[in-house]
This record gives C-alpha cells, sequence and structure tokens, in this order.
C-alpha cells in the first residue's frame, strides 16, 4: 500500500494538471482564432492571450513548488472536427469546461494565495465558456466530474 499523497504533493500534482489544461487550451485557441467567425475573432484572441499568461505564471508556481513544469505536447488530439464558426465557439466552450475542471482540482488541493488563483482562474474560464456557449452551467468545474 502506497502512503497517502501529501498536500504538498497533491497541490503540485493538480497545478501541473492545470498546467497541462493551460497548455491544450493555448493549442485548441490556436485552431479556434483560425476558424472563429470574423465577429468572435477578438474574443478567441483575448483567450488565447489569457491562457498563456495563466500558463506561465502556473509554470512559475510550478517551480517555486519545487517541481518541473509538464511541457507542452507538441500537438492535442482535439475533440471533434472544426470547420466552421460554430465549431470554434463548441470547441471554445468545451475547452473553457476542461479548464475550469482543472481548476476545480487546484482549488480543492491548494491553499492561500494559489487557492485564491485557481478560484479566479475557475471563474474566468466559467464565464469564457458561458460567452461561447450562450448559457452558464450550475456547477462550473464540475461538469468534468460526471
Amino acid at each position: 500500500m502506497s502512503p497517502e499523497p501529501t498536500p504538498a504533493n497533491r497541490s503540485l500534482e493538480a497545478a501541473q494538471s492545470a498546467l497541462a489544461a493551460e497548455h491544450a487550451a493555448a493549442y485548441g485557441y490556436g485552431v479556434i482564432g483560425a476558424r472563429a467567425a470574423a465577429a468572435r475573432q477578438g474574443e478567441a484572441r483575448e483567450a488565447y492571450g489569457e491562457h498563456l499568461a495563466r500558463r506561465d505564471a502556473l509554470a512559475r508556481t510550478v517551480r517555486e513548488m519545487g517541481g518541473s513544469p509538464r511541457p507542452a505536447e507538441a500537438a492535442y488530439t482535439l475533440p471533434f472536427a472544426v470547420r466552421a464558426p460554430g465549431d470554434a465557439e463548441r470547441l471554445a466552450a468545451e475547452i473553457e469546461d476542461r479548464v475550469a475542471g482543472a481548476y476545480s482540482d487546484l482549488v480543492r488541493a491548494a491553499e492561500g494565495p494559489l487557492r485564491r488563483e485557481a478560484a479566479d482562474a475557475l471563474s474566468a474560464a466559467a464565464v469564457r465558456a458561458a460567452r461561447w456557449r450562450g448559457v452558464g452551467v450550475a456547477f462550473p468545474g464540475l461538469t468534468e466530474k460526471r
């Protein structure tokens, strides 16, 4: 039987998972930006920038926690083909749901300022998902836990 993970280990692993979600989000927004309707391309660029900023902050946090930040994958498999603006919007909402799920885990695992940052990131992802989808969900970040 393996020992129970320490709170610090749980926080580091949750931060690594959130970092992985941010890497995937940045990749996905590259596709979204290429397929989004002209009226939503600014929104896609803004979200892309926000994900890059959170990714960089999480990489610093992981290093401060004594970890080595997980690198981005060379490519990510999209959950469906993105051929039209509607597909891009659906992908953006799904990406934000996944990011919110990762930050939900970090909120549960972290303490202090990291918990607050994770809660802010979860909230931001939930708002972006609602904008892309046109409607919010009752418990953002928990949709992945079905």
